[in-house]
């Protein structure tokens, strides 16, 4: 990995500490992994630490070590592909299948499994229903134990095996798709996954690219073909790809075999953007050489746009570059799952201690350890098995809701177990590219130095452009060679000041020259032939041209130069065509292009006139690449700084004419740069700047990014939601800072502390203690120089970080916006969520706690990776603010009366123990517990998840709100312990009354108990509920009439224990008063204490929702 390239400094730097927490520097090279808490850590491992969770680890890290020594990853190695020749290759390469499953046939079940009991929670179910099938353990019927569990993980097993069969599917049918193959006796049909590295693999037009492949030939005369890298990288503009010059100069296909030639491939890595290889034919006298870079590539997963390709295959499955850059998506799990888990360890103590407690005032008589298994299983209600079920469900009813939500149409919900996650974020990591803007760019505005043109003066030089070439067809000598008369000018005496007319005419000139966009016709017929009819008699009508190149800023200035009238109306690999506004075609040759690359910052062009045989140099780039390119002026700067305060970015054109002898010159030492081996992109590099001195400057533009619909709200929102605020993205420094302003990420009245570039530990350590002096401002880093400070100073840079109130990250790789996402969780210990629209996001989002994925046109990669998927950037507030809000508190008072209801029986269990003897003997028939969890309470309990604490309207409108939902409020110990306290409270007085009151008819105790816990627990949910919905109250009045329909049915169950002293439930003793009274006023007793308590609650501290609502 290249993290640890960058040379260490010398350790002079321990005698300047950063300003802040010491520790960290003990030893000079802080490496990148360990931060300086967890080194604090490493000293304090002992035996507490083994216990508290030490041992997960130590095994974690065994079952690491094992897996890795059984799939031990083969060294992966340049190669010499020679072509149509497999059986030539040395080397066994991997088969190229595509494979997404988490499963095999045998894995499937242990995997499910362990999924599923590797939470506390489930392997104590697991074990309690187990001990079940010990004789001397059991307690009533093994359906009590066994059909809630069964339940619970058939519904997992059965979710688990659709995804996986639809994986499978998917799978098969990439893997089956067929593909024509050259080989000595002609085409051979063969499926994508017995294609072997060294095979010759046609592909046709809209067909995917099965393997990673260098392009050698296609159907199209200029030699080079587009094809659309949408699933790789996430950009929807198409790429230019050339053919390999000596395979595509042979006469016919058939030929491929007749040459003996091979390719020299690097080894497979990540970069999907570079290439290094060599092609090299064997049989001609001088062999002939060729040097391969990416534009000779054709990825796999990308799809051919234009003609038909053939190409020799390199890489193959686990090898290609696609699959080298997937990242494959961890289980996610709830921070409510693990709070809810905590709380189940805790009541499985209170749960043994209890049982303890039972056996010592027996006084440890008999086979006592018998005894205590017992009443652990007796008390195993404190922990309720419907918990999971109520929750799992829960989940899905958010999920429904979310879907069909009117507000946010077009919702998806993909991962239905992290609904409340979208509760309690602190972080949102969020890409700019179309996901807060909508890539769409829009020509602003025209500077020509002394001159401005923005939208309403276009029309000027509209006619400007009219009138100069209106000139050039009467006299063609002026104007078509408009760079002639200007270099004589210039060469011979002062310079002379060109009319505005002839300087508007030169910038439009360079705009529409100097780019790699081509104009693509849809052929209405379709037929080849026609195609070629239409391109001979040069008929490029209009309404049928679109513009394809790498980035839309490119096509949106050719597009600009078309509406002011010089059209771009044909390009291939050597030349290009404009039309002017009368309709006259000028052409020019190709002769050389520099391609924009993320460093250089600029792209160039050489053209020559066809009409004049005039030489030109044309260059548009950044203003800082620019500035020191362009001859003096004095505006430049000044005008750059003003166009991006309004959020626009710029380009500077520059040009610069050629004699044929400074060509020729300049050619020869390129060509010889292009052919080194050692550092070809240098000695490249240093050739071309040899020509970028003294350019004449044209003009400077303006273009647009239109931000999507209401993003400025939504930021603002979220910004008082309490959630920070980060913008990862790929984008250039200025274009993020840029966009941060416009889309008021960074509010008007705040400072922007850009990061200066660091390289080594001394530079970094002294840009942090810069800027750990300012405060409140918005921090703009960039990605290498974040890759020196994570390196050396982690831990101090993101505890800065995190004190601002917004973070740009600019020229992020997909792997760097994932490692960021990771940097906050393990820091902070916060919930993330990351939104974004692209390929590129894909890594970002499944390693955030939360991933939201953008239906863009960027296509769907992101939106499928995602855990939820929206449709627009501005439906996050009402997702976040009233969908989490909901979901996080209706969980957590789901999840805590369903503990409730357990602890309240298992209390009736330990007072009914403690008056008989201490016996280990259950007070409720299996049947009645089955119920009792089920038909009689579950309707009421479960529709807690229609209960909302505040208007939807409310929410959006005050959304401070959510601040409260961070803090983890609505469940934590305290909360815990109140209800505890309830159910103690509760479970003592329905007993205690029921034995009390029925001092006679004690065979009744039963009945009386069972029919006031029931009330109870009905009023319960009553009380727990804060706004009414009519279907709670119809589950409140069925569950009611379920509970008395039974009595009258099933009266043999309330009996004690297994013997039911003989006593039947007679019909007649229910309808009595003594029976009405007495049950009413136990349920009295245990209910109107809390009522009373809650009233005054709210009338004297009331939360801060009910404030708002009232």
């Amino acid at each position: 990995m290249n993290r640890y390239s960058i040379e260490d400094e010398p350790s002079n730097l321990d005698e300047m500490p950063l300003m802040m927490s010491e520790e960290g520097f003990e030893n000079d090279e802080s490496d990148y992994q360990t931060l300086p808490r967890a080194r604090v850590l490493q000293r304090q491992r002992g035996l507490g630490w083994f216990l508290c969770g030490g041992w997960k680890v130590l095994c974690g890290s065994c079952c690491d070590c094992l897996y890795h020594m059984c799939r031990r990853k083969k060294e992966l190695k340049a190669r010499t592909v020679w072509l149509g020749c497999p059986e030539k290759c040395e080397e066994k390469f991997p088969k190229n299948t595509i494979k997404n499953q988490k499963y095999n046939v045998f894995t499937f079940v242990p995997g499910v499994l362990y999924q599923q009991f590797k939470f506390f929670l489930n392997l104590y179910f697991l074990v309690v229903a187990c001990s079940q099938f010990v004789p001397s353990l059991k307690i009533g019927y093994l359906y009590t134990y066994w059909a809630p569990l069964g339940f619970v993980l058939a519904v997992t097993v059965v979710r688990e095996a659709v995804d996986e069969v639809r994986r499978y599917q998917r799978d098969k049918d990439m893997n089956s798709q067929l593909y024509s193959k050259l080989t000595v006796r002609g085409k051979v049909q063969v499926k994508s996954s017995d294609i072997q590295v060294g095979d010759l693999i046609i592909v046709e037009k809209n067909q995917r690219i099965p393997a990673d492949m260098i392009f050698l030939r296609t159907s199209e005369k200029t030699g080079a073909c587009f094809i659309r890298t949408d699933q790789l990288d996430g950009e929807t503009d198409w790429k230019l790809k050339v053919a390999v010059g000596c395979t595509q100069r042979l006469p016919a296909v058939g030929d491929l075999f007749s040459i003996s030639a091979y390719v020299y491939a690097q080894k497979p890595q990540l970069d999907i953007h570079s290439f290094e290889g060599n092609f090299t034919r064997e049989d001609t006298d001088p062999q002939i050489n060729e040097s391969l870079s990416i534009e000779n590539t054709l990825w796999a997963s990308t799809v051919v746009a234009s003609g038909t390709v053939i190409g020799v295959v390199i890489y193959t499955g686990k090898e290609t570059r696609s699959v080298l850059n997937t990242s494959f998506a961890k289980n996610k799990v709830g921070l409510l799952d693990l709070e809810l888990n905590r709380l189940t360890k805790a009541l499985f103590l209170a749960q043994v201690v209890l049982s303890v407690v039972m056996v010592a005032l027996q006084g440890f008589v008999g086979p006592w350890f018998r005894n205590l298994f017992r009443f652990v299983v007796l008390f195993s209600y404190i922990i309720p098995i419907s918990l999971r079920v109520n929750l799992d469900m829960g989940k899905s009813a958010y999920g429904w809701m979310i879907m069909k939500d009117e507000n946010i149409p077009g919702t998806v919900v993909r991962t239905s177990t992290i609904p409340e996650e979208l509760g309690r974020l602190v972080y949102l990591l969020t890409d700019k590219t179309g996901t807060l803007t909508q890539n769409e760019m829009v020509f602003k505005r025209l500077h020509l130095g002394t001159v401005s043109y923005g939208t309403d003066t276009m029309d000027e030089i509209q006619s400007h452009i009219i009138q100069s070439y209106a000139i050039g067809t009467s006299q063609p000598s002026s104007s078509t060679s408009g760079s002639t008369p200007s270099r004589k000018t210039q060469t011979s005496g002062p310079k002379v000041r060109k009319s505005v007319s002839s300087r508007i005419h030169e910038a439009v000139k360079a705009i529409a020259l100097c780019h790699n966009v081509t104009p693509v016709y849809e052929t209405h017929a379709g037929v080849n032939g026609e195609t070629e009819s239409a391109e001979a008699d040069q008929d490029f009508s209009d309404d049928n041209r679109t513009y394809q190149a790498s980035s839309p800023d490119e096509v949106e200035l050719v597009r600009w130069t078309e509406s002011v009238g010089l059209t771009l109306v044909n390009r291939d690999l050597t030349s290009l065509q404009l039309k002017t506004p009368s309709g006259q075609i000028l052409s020019f040759y190709i002769l050389q292009i520099f391609p924009f690359t993320s460093e250089s910052k600029r792209m160039g062009i050489i053209v020559r006139e066809e009409s004049t045989g005039d030489i030109t140099f044309y260059m548009k780039g950044a203003d800082v690449a620019m500035a020191s390119i362009v001859q003096y002026n004095d505006w430049l700067e000044e005008e750059c700084g003003n166009m991006a305060r309004e959020g626009l970015r710029t380009l500077v054109v520059a040009k610069k004419s050629l004699s044929e002898e400074q060509y020729q010159d300049f050619e020869s030492r390129y060509n010889q740069a292009k052919l080194s081996i050692h550092d070809r992109a240098l000695k490249v590099a240093a050739v071309v700047e040899s020509l970028e001195r003294e350019m004449e400057l044209l003009c400077l533009t303006g273009v647009e990014d239109q931000l999507q619909a209401d993003v400025r709200p939504t930021l603002e929102l979220l910004r008082n939601a309490g959630i920070k605020i980060w913008m990862l993205t790929g984008d250039k420094l200025e274009t993020a800072t840029c966009i941060a302003k416009s889309s008021h990420l960074v509010s008007r009245n705040q400072d922007i502390h850009v990061f200066k570039p660091v390289s080594n530990r001394g530079e970094a350590h002294l840009e942090l203690n810069a800027f750990r002096r300012k405060h409140d401002c918005a921090l703009v880093i960039s990605g290498d120089s974040l890759e020196v400070c994570l390196r050396y100073y982690e831990h101090e840079f993101v505890e800065l970080a995190c004190q601002c109130p917004a973070v740009v990250c600019c020229r992020c790789s997909p792997t760097q916006k994932a490692q960021i996402v990771t940097l906050l969780q393990q820091h902070t210990a916060n919930r993330t969520c990351a939104i974004g629209d692209g390929g590129n996001d894909v890594s970002m989002i499944q390693a955030a706690d939360c991933g939201i994925g953008i239906e863009g046109k960027e296509g769907k990669q992101a939106s499928l990776a995602a855990d939820f998927s929206i449709t627009q950037f501005k439906h996050i507030g009402r997702l976040l603010m009233v969908h989490g809000r909901n979901s996080y508190k209706r969980s957590a008072a789901l999840g805590q009366f369903v503990m409730h209801r357990g602890m309240i029986i298992s209390t009736m269990q330990a007072v009914f123990s403690s008056v008989f003897y201490f016996a280990s003997v259950p007070l409720y028939q299996g049947f009645l517990m089955v119920g009792y969890a089920t038909m009689y309470t579950m309707f009421p309990v479960f529709s807690l998840v229609l209960d909302q604490d505040v208007k939807p309207e409310m929410a959006l409108l005050y959304p401070e709100l959510y601040k409260d939902l961070t803090k983890g409020r609505s469940l934590s110990f305290k909360t815990f312990l109140i209800w505890v306290l309830i159910s103690v409270y509760q479970g003592g007085i329905l007993m205690y009354g029921a034995l009390v009151l029925f001092e006679s008819e004690f065979v009744h105790v039963v009945a009386i108990s069972f029919t006031a816990l029931i009330l109870t627990e009905l009023l319960m949910v009553a009380l727990t509920i804060r706004t009414w919905h009519w279907l709670m109250v119809v589950a409140e009045f069925f569950s009611l009439g379920c509970y008395l329909a039974s009595l009258a049915f099933l009266n043999e169950y309330f009996g004690i224990g297994r013997v039911s002293f003989g006593a039947f439930l007679d019909l007649s003793f229910i309808t009595t008063w003594p029976f009405l009274w007495k049950v009413s006023a136990i349920t009295l007793v245990s209910c109107l204490p809390l009522y009373i308590i809650k009233y005054l609650k709210r009338k004297f501290s009331p939360p801060s929702y009910s404030k708002l609502s009232s």
